[in-house]
């Protein structure tokens, strides 16, 4: 995770850096460690790949640094203090005390240093995390003031920030190199270290950053913190994370639910994050700038991930960024000629699979958002679906890709995701040629199950089945699936659960075969990816592909079956301690599963505005909408126990049906679900109940 200061979605995340380790320090922090090489401005939440950890900063006492000195300093989490907004640490090996603060594009620094001992600053625009610089600058403007820019390559692999440092005391010495005074440099490698005078006990660092110049940086930080007042920024922070937070109200019947529900929330508003500034000034995936646009421009979306659940929890609490969100995906599909699919920075990533920009874009058209070019919108998403890359041109011509390509089964079931969701668009827009051509390409899942065995199986070129075939087997980056196998695969089919009901023959036999992927076990051999964690027989929570499974019992009648699963996994894999995520939270992917599934529904299909319910684990809830709507939920008799559905009225009237749909929820209302210490068989069982 993230773990630092920063407001909900800024673009700023101001927080401790350790060294690269590999996979775990991929947000830049680890709990596990003890060293800290400084605090950067930027960082990721919970990717399964590093970067970012840009204008990395270090206070130090003692003598001023050489180049080649790598700082460092051991720290105690007894001294680590967090909150929304707020970062403090004490530096051992100095004796320093460094919080920070952060508003939308400024981190605000403060660092308290010991009396009777030199104080210094470095600036270490060469470490990054797990990216390379490519080129730097640094110029000291004035004795308090610093601009300059970093660019590098890592997962973005053409990454610009320039930024400006303002400064609460004078410098006594600007060095770039420890032999003289320089003002500025360009290079690769940059550490510049800055002296005060003697007997300084505070430096207060506003740090302004930009995708486009220096000079907007230092608007930046002119707009956003005219004042040097650090404790009046943590109080206005912390007042913006607790009116977004604040947004569910909630009553539990456990303390740990309350903080691992908000703990979650929190994490759902860490990204994407503003890419542009003040002035509404971006820079593009063309790398060209775009001025004063009439959009917040964003960045950092974890599309595959994010698709399944946090964007439908965006949509109900935090309508006014949905337009934003659309127009920031559309200006990438100008600039690039499709769609995005892994957006960093400025940057085309290409990371994961499908194309699923789509989701988010129809499903925000059909809740009502129109601060958008609807057909611009719709033709976008044609175009990218036609595309001869990743499979494609195979998908088109024979209805399924081959193993000829990589990851074939995943890549052909979550295109056909997408496709379903285009023909709803084109069904909305009364485009009829186009709704029937691609309502038939999200039918294609159907080319890959193997009704012999009951699978999601590979095909050869020719059509014939790949042989041999282990479900259990998983091969990261060179095999059939994607961070999976064909166990967690075989499920994937979030848009016609009815259809996929109707392969295997009956509910009987579907929910047999459902039953038996949460006690399978076997080998998933040497190659498996790391990412298949959180597992309860072969179904895997730490990875998004299965996140949507456990509510499948519901499509076939047995409502029942759902809360027991749902209910194991929040207690199971969301607990409240340091490692309390059953995988990466890849940008709120994982938090967002828990916030819905807390409240008791979870979006199955992803742009059809039905929730299938599951199992609340809150005593109660309030969703507080736009125009002082509320959709108000209590629950009777709800425990750690009680977990199954008994009864729900809606308004005052007999709720009968095992879903809810989005327009219900933002008309407000309120709603009563009893819970029971057992199952309500007949609760959703009927056909006409049944989502």
């Amino acid at each position: 995770m993230f773990y630092g200061a920063n407001l909900p979605f800024g673009a700023v995340q101001a927080g401790p850096s350790n060294n690269y380790k590999g996979w775990d320090w991929c947000s830049g922090y680890n709990y596990a460690d003890s060293i800290l090489i400084g605090f950067a401005q930027t960082h990721l939440s919970g990717t399964g790949i590093g970067d970012l950890g840009d204008v990395l900063v270090m206070p130090y006492t003692g003598s001023i640094a050489s180049v080649a000195q790598n700082l460092q300093s051991h720290y105690l989490h007894a001294t680590e203090r967090s909150r929304p907004g707020y970062y403090a640490v004490h530096l051992e090996d100095y004796n320093i005390d460094a919080a920070l603060t952060a508003t939308e594009r400024v981190a605000f620094h403060q660092y308290s240093f010991p009396a009777h001992q030199h104080a210094f600053i470095q600036i270490n625009l060469t470490t990054g995390n797990a990216d390379k610089a490519v080129e730097c600058f640094i110029k000291e403007l004035n004795d308090s003031t610093i601009i300059g820019y970093r660019f590098s390559r890592g997962w973005a692999r053409d990454q610009k920030l320039w930024f400006a440092i303002s400064s609460s005391e004078k410098f006594s010495s600007f060095q770039i190199d420890s032999a003289a005074d320089n003002k500025e440099a360009v290079s690769k490698n940059i550490k510049a270290n800055i002296s005060f005078a003697a007997g300084t006990k505070k430096v207060l660092w506003k740090i302004g950053i930009s995708p486009v110049s220096t000079e907007n940086a230092l608007l930046n930080i002119k707009e956003e913190i005219p004042h040097w007042q650090f404790e009046r920024t943590v109080a206005a922070t912390e007042q913006k994370w607790e009116k977004e937070l604040s947004k569910i109200t909630i009553e539990t019947f456990a303390d740990s639910i309350k903080t691992i529900f908000y703990t979650s929330l929190y994490h759902t508003m860490i990204a994407p994050i503003l890419f542009n500034d003040v002035n509404k000034d971006y820079r593009g995936t063309d790398k060209k700038v775009y001025n004063k646009q009439t959009f917040h421009n964003y960045s950092v979306f974890s599309l595959w991930d994010t698709y399944r659940s946090w964007w439908q929890l965006t949509t109900l609490i935090h309508q006014d960024k949905i337009n934003d969100f659309i127009n920031s995906l559309l200006a990438i599909n100008q600039q690039q000629n499709r769609l995005p699919i892994w957006p960093l920075m400025g940057n085309e990533t290409d990371c994961m699979i499908g194309y699923h920009s789509v989701p988010f874009i129809v499903d925000a058209y059909l809740k009502g958002y129109r601060g958008f070019d609807t057909m611009y919108a719709y033709n976008a998403l044609k175009q990218t679906a036609m595309l001869n890359r990743e499979g494609l041109s195979e998908l088109k011509a024979n209805g399924f890709i081959s193993t000829n390509v990589v990851e074939s089964v995943s890549k052909g079931l979550e295109y056909a995701i997408d496709d379903d969701c285009i023909a709803s668009m084109a069904k909305a827009l009364h485009k009829e040629d186009d709704y029937q051509y691609y309502l038939s390409r999200s039918k294609f899942y159907k080319n890959y199950f193997d009704t012999s065995i009951g699978f999601m199986r590979p095909k050869s070129i020719n059509g014939s089945w790949k042989t041999p075939f282990d479900p259990f087997e998983s091969k990261h980056n060179r095999g059939d699936y994607t961070e999976g196998n064909g166990w967690q695969y075989t499920w994937l089919v979030p848009q016609d659960v009815k259809g996929l009901i109707q392969l295997f023959g009956s509910d009987e036999k579907f929910c047999k075969k459902l039953d038996s992927l949460f006690i399978a076990s076997g080998d998933m051999g040497k190659f498996a990816s790391s990412d298949i964690s959180g597992l309860i027989g072969m179904y895997a929570h730490g990875n998004e592909p299965s996140h949507h499974v456990a509510y499948m019992y519901v499509y076939a009648g047995q409502q029942w079956k759902t809360a027991e699963k749902v209910r194991q996994v929040m207690q199971q894999f969301y607990t409240a301690h340091p490692e309390g995520l059953a995988g990466n939270e890849d940008c709120g992917a994982m938090s967002s599963w828990y916030v819905m599934s807390a409240m008791g529904f979870y979006p199955v299909s992803p742009a059809s505005g039905v929730y299938v319910l599951g199992s609340p684990i809150l005593k109660a809830y309030t969703i507080h909408l736009p125009d002082q709507k509320k959709f108000e939920v209590t629950t009777i008799n709800n425990s750690y126990t009680n977990m199954y559905i008994q009864s729900i009225l809606l308004n005052g009237k007999p709720y009968t049906r095992s879903y809810i749909r989005h327009s219900d929820i933002v008309r407000g209302g309120k709603m009563v679900i009893t819970m029971g210490p057992k199952p309500n068989y007949n609760f959703g069982k009927e056909l006409k109940d049944r989502p």
